[in-house]
């Protein structure tokens, strides 16, 4: 009876970085920046392995989808979180904090799915050189790409469906700079049992069991290694999978952090900024910087532009 008595949230206010207010004007621009190098740098990546012969491999190919996926993440977080500090807290329609929801989660499963099957892939060419390429085929490659693409967004649009069904009697504030799924349930008036074991179903597909598959590649690489005599073998073998490795520990370092270890909630809120923000950013440029042949494409690729540019 008493949630009938209550009026029904439709907007939800979000609070951004209350302990930021003195910096606004310099977050807003930092953070400009980041969205455009970030958006710049995975379509770089993109446009490179595209008009390079050279990178036209699995690894590239899910390189390519894992930027895509940075891109699709940047653009769902930034743009709104540029309002929030601009204006120190932003309303968002209900309907929309749960679009927010659905793009970011989505984001998020399709990121740790890309790394896990580029994992296999670095496992496939280290320790089964030989049946690499009748393992990891381009078409297979391509097929698993769309299975993931389907796979994620259906089953987060079936948590967010569930989610819409959910009474929000109030309050409507959340002490984030995103709608998140955790923040957005502790608004609710209604049983989120169901929303749970959904959600915690999809954590162990989508984060705890490919997490294992990514350290069980890792260990079987490092024992491959390990067996290579020569240190120079080694060392090179080991910097086809330096690049991965990094963002792997990047990634599921913060997301570890933030959502096993507790915190007070202005530390996750920054702590969100290494998974939603930084990682996009870091991600093209560990690969460019740490891979030869990106770089050597990415040469080709601007001098054959300059070419076109000066000689017309």
């Amino acid at each position: 009876m008493q949630h009938h008595n209550l009026s029904k949230v439709s907007d939800i206010l979000l609070l951004g970085f209350q302990n930021l207010q003195n910096f606004n004007f310099l977050l807003f621009l930092l953070l400009l920046i980041i969205f455009c190098v970030t958006v710049c740098g995975n379509l770089l990546i993109i446009l490179v392995v595209a008009c390079s012969r050279a990178l036209h491999s699995p690894m590239y190919f899910f390189l390519t989808q894992l930027s895509l996926t940075d891109i699709l993440l940047t653009a769902t977080i930034i743009p709104n979180m540029l309002h929030i500090v601009l204006y120190g807290e932003t309303s968002v329609p209900l309907i929309g904090c749960l679009i927010q929801f659905y793009f970011f989660a989505g984001s998020i499963g399709l990121e740790c799915l890309l790394l896990t099957v580029m994992s296999y892939d670095r496992y496939q060419a280290i320790c089964n050189p030989l049946h690499y390429t009748s393992v990891m085929g381009l078409t297979l490659c391509l097929r698993v790409v769309l299975l993931f693409w389907l796979m994620i967004f259906t089953f987060v649009l079936m948590v967010s469906l569930t989610v819409s069904q959910l009474d929000f009697c109030g309050p409507n504030t959340i002490d984030h700079f995103f709608c998140d799924l955790k923040p957005l349930l502790e608004l609710s008036c209604s049983d989120t049992f169901i929303v749970k074991m959904e959600t915690l179903v999809l954590a162990i597909l989508l984060a705890i069991f490919p997490l294992t598959v990514i350290i069980v590649s890792y260990v079987y690489i490092i024992f491959s290694i390990l067996k290579i005599p020569s240190v120079t073998g080694r060392h090179k073998t080991f910097s086809t999978c330096s690049a991965h490795l990094s963002v792997v520990s990047i990634y599921y370092g913060s997301i570890i952090i933030i959502y096993i270890f507790p915190h007070q909630q202005s530390a996750k809120t920054l702590l969100s900024l290494l998974y939603t923000v930084v990682t996009p950013l870091l991600n093209p440029m560990i690969y460019s910087l740490s891979n030869r042949d990106i770089k050597q494409a990415l040469r080709k690729l601007l001098k054959n532009i300059s070419y076109s540019i000066f000689s017309t």
